[in-house]
Formats: C-alpha cells, sequence, structure tokens
C-alpha cells in the first residue's frame, strides 16, 4: 500500500516544483542560487475575453464586413477606439467594449483579450535552479533541514526562529507574545485564543509555527499578514517529538516558512526549510512510500493525536479493530513502548 509521507527530516536534499498560473516569463536560468523571496518568473493573469460580432453591427455579411475593419489580429486598442466603419449614406461603426488586444478575427465577429493582472511568482525556498521549463515554471534543488506541516495560510517570509514553548504540548497565550519578538518567526504549540494572533499581527512577528489551533482560531490564521504553519492539525493536539526536537534544535537560525496551502493533487505543501552547511549533497527526499517494518510513522486519529512509533509489522489481510471495523492495519511500537494495531489509512510514514 502506498504510503502518505511528511518529510520531517534534519538534513536532505529537496526537489520543488514552481509553476506559473499561466504561460508567462521565466526570469530565472539554470544554475542560478536563488533566495526564497527572489522573483523568478512573471506572468499576467486573471484575462477575460470578449466576442465582438462586428458584422452584425456593421449590418454587413461576415466576408464583406472583415473588408470595413481598421484593426488586425495581435493590435492593441482603447476602450471606444473604432476598429471597423462603413460609409455611405447611413454608416455605421464598430467601438471597442474595452482596452485589450485583438486575439482572434473570423466569422463576422473577433475576440477581444481585456483585463488582467501581473503576478509574481518567487522560488519559495532558498537553492539552486536545475531546469527551466519554458513559459512555466523552474525546479529548484535545495540542502537542509525540512519540517512540513498539514495547514497553511499561503504566505511566505524568512525570518530568524525563536521558540515560545518548553513541551510540545504547551499552549500559547496573549501575554507570550512581546516586543522582543518583533521580526521573528514564532515556533509554539497550541493556541486556543484569536487573540494570540492579534496580538502577533500588532507587533508585527514575521511568522508563527504552531502545533495546533482550535476551528474559532481558523478565521484569524487565514487573515494573518504573516505566514502561519500548524505541523499537527486542529483541536488541542501536541506537536509531533520529530518536529518539535528538530524546531527547538534549530532556534536562532534564519529560516523560510512557506505556509503554502496543502494541495495533494500539486504537490504543494506548507514547510519550513532550515539552510545547513553541507560537505557533500545528503539524498533526496523521496516523496513517496510503501508501508514496511522498520519505518518511522505517525498515528493520526485523535485517540492518539501526535503519537509517532515504529512500524513493527504489516498485519495480513483484514484485521478486526477494537471498533469492530476490518481494514488492513500494521502493528506499531509507540516512542512510550506501548504496542497498538493501527489501520493503516491512519497511518503516515515521517522521513
Amino acid at each position: 500500500m502506498i504510503a502518505p509521507v511528511t518529510h520531517i527530516l534534519a538534513l536532505t536534499t529537496v526537489v520543488r516544483t514552481r509553476l506559473l498560473p499561466a504561460p508567462g516569463r521565466i526570469i530565472a536560468k539554470v544554475g542560478q542560487k536563488v533566495a526564497s523571496t527572489d522573483v523568478v518568473g512573471d506572468a499576467i493573469v486573471g484575462r477575460k475575453h470578449i466576442i465582438v460580432d462586428f458584422a452584425q453591427q456593421l449590418d454587413q455579411p461576415p466576408k464583406k464586413a472583415a473588408t470595413f475593419l481598421k484593426v488586425k489580429k495581435g493590435q492593441k486598442v482603447s476602450h471606444g477606439e473604432v476598429m471597423g466603419a462603413t460609409s455611405g449614406l447611413f454608416p455605421r461603426e464598430v467601438e471597442a467594449p474595452a482596452e485589450g488586444r485583438v486575439v482572434a478575427i473570423g466569422g463576422g465577429k473577433l475576440v477581444l483579450e481585456t483585463g488582467g493582472v501581473s503576478y509574481e511568482m518567487v522560488a519559495g525556498i532558498p537553492g539552486v535552479i536545475s531546469d527551466v521549463m519554458a513559459d512555466r515554471g523552474v525546479v529548484i534543488r535545495a540542502t537542509g533541514a525540512v519540517i512540513q506541516g498539514v495547514y497553511g495560510n499561503g504566505r511566505l517570509e524568512t525570518g530568524v526562529m525563536v521558540s515560545l514553548f518548553e513541551k510540545p504540548d504547551d499552549v500559547l497565550s496573549a501575554s507570550s507574545i512581546d516586543v522582543n519578538l518583533r521580526g521573528s518567526i514564532v515556533i509554539a504549540g497550541h493556541v486556543d485564543n484569536p487573540a494570540v494572533i492579534k496580538s502577533a499581527a500588532e507587533l508585527p512577528l514575521r511568522g508563527m509555527i504552531l502545533a495546533s489551533i482550535t476551528p474559532n482560531v481558523l478565521s484569524a490564521v487565514a487573515q494573518a499578514p504573516f505566514p502561519v504553519l500548524i505541523t499537527d492539525g486542529f483541536g488541542r493536539r501536541p506537536m509531533n517529538t520529530a518536529a518539535f526536537k528538530l524546531l527547538t534544535t534549530n532556534v536562532k537560525r534564519e529560516v523560510t516558512l512557506n505556509a503554502e496551502i496543502y494541495d495533494r493533487q500539486n504537490g504543494t505543501r506548507p514547510e519550513v526549510f532550515i539552510t545547513l552547511p553541507i560537505s557533500q549533497e545528503p539524498a533526496e527526499a523521496r516523496s513517496m512510500e510503501t508501508f514496511a517494518p522498520g519505518q518511522t510513522v505517525r498515528v493520526c486519529y485523535l485517540a492518539r493525536p501526535s503519537a509517532i512509533g515504529t512500524l513493527v509489522q504489516l498485519r495480513p489481510g483484514l484485521s478486526v479493530l477494537p471498533s469492530g471495523l476490518k481494514a488492513p492495519a500494521a502493528e506499531i511500537r509507540l516512542e512510550t513502548g506501548e504496542q497498538v494495531l493501527v489501520p493503516l489509512t491512519n497511518l503516515e510514514v515521517l522521513g
């Protein structure tokens, strides 16, 4: 069975593909070093298309109407500009309904492309451009530590990481957010009050890495002006020990917090990346695994939030669970030493 993988790695090589939302221009070149906030490509997005029936407006058959046009394919026009006109006793005109560019002409009609805003694509991770896809995107290769989360609010920032908790299940209060933290990326435990996010925005912080939040905090997180990454989910959940150890042992380092939206289909996921010095490039982090004995796994259900253990044995066929349901399952030895039976659908590989 293919296993979902969450990367929590102290040193690895990651490869990230960044794609423009529409064909555009790639600025970066192969071999170029980039910072996480460097612009590597841009495009015009949000364009609209207007079909203008100039034959009808000129009251002419399509073939004849084309002879009265004053514009060509690819030509830019301004709002109200005359694009075609007839002469005679009762002349008719065709005006551009908006500013735009003529992208097609045929059959007595033309298509006017209008609107659009400039979109700049940033690298999202500090590394080296290893490949360029003309007009579409880039591939970036980087080495360091990576910690992936389960939720991000879609923002990106870099900064020095500061810890505000001692234990994975600590709760962060608004009173803990003081002026000394201004400009920092804070790592902390659980947040159950929107006032914490409000206080962080007023400083402001550069970002927050949290273990979990309650649902009433989600709106504040989504609207926060800085990136927020959740490592373990919603409800009262402690930070998993793997992420806790890796983050707290790297405090005072500059990190990239890319809280991009989690999208399984596109392969994007919120993550923290810490650039580290290396003498030899480590192996690439694998994006897919199959369940196998010896793997470090995280148990993903409310009865054991954020529990981590080792996969001891895959049970053959279907196993009867405590609920009475039957499902493919594995025996897991938790960090506490307890051995439990867990359905494979509630497991993910850490690595």
